[in-house]
């Protein structure tokens, strides 16, 4: 009798065999796509889409800036008149302007 045989047809099935299984990868078919009505729309909620961006309106936005820069230069004398203990009776008005204005600035260029 010969035992070689069958121990080689025995080891060449267990390498050969673990080795072709290792190779096939499995293949899987792509998602379906979403079911869709009768009217052809889609089941599931599509984004909103976002309303076109406003134009800035530069001529307001530079006539804003100039008065923002006036103001701010003309609050220096006042600050100096408040060191020497006095404040003028104009100086929170223009403080609460520019406040507007920067507030106003801020959101016309910030997306």
């Amino acid at each position: 009798m010969r035992p070689t045989l069958p121990c080689l047809l025995l080891l060449s099935l267990t390498v050969l065999v673990p080795a072709n299984a290792q190779q096939k990868q499995p293949s899987w078919s792509p998602p379906p796509r979403p079911a869709e009505s009768a009217f052809g729309g889609s089941h599931f909620p599509t984004p909103a889409k976002e309303p076109p961006a406003a134009k800035v309106d530069t001529l307001q936005l530079q006539r804003d800036a100039r008065q923002l820069l006036e103001l701010s230069q003309s609050l220096q004398p006042d600050i100096d008149s408040v060191n020497r203990g006095l404040l003028p009776k104009d100086t929170l008005e223009k403080l609460k302007r520019i406040e507007k204005l920067s507030k106003r600035l801020r959101s016309e260029l910030a997306p």
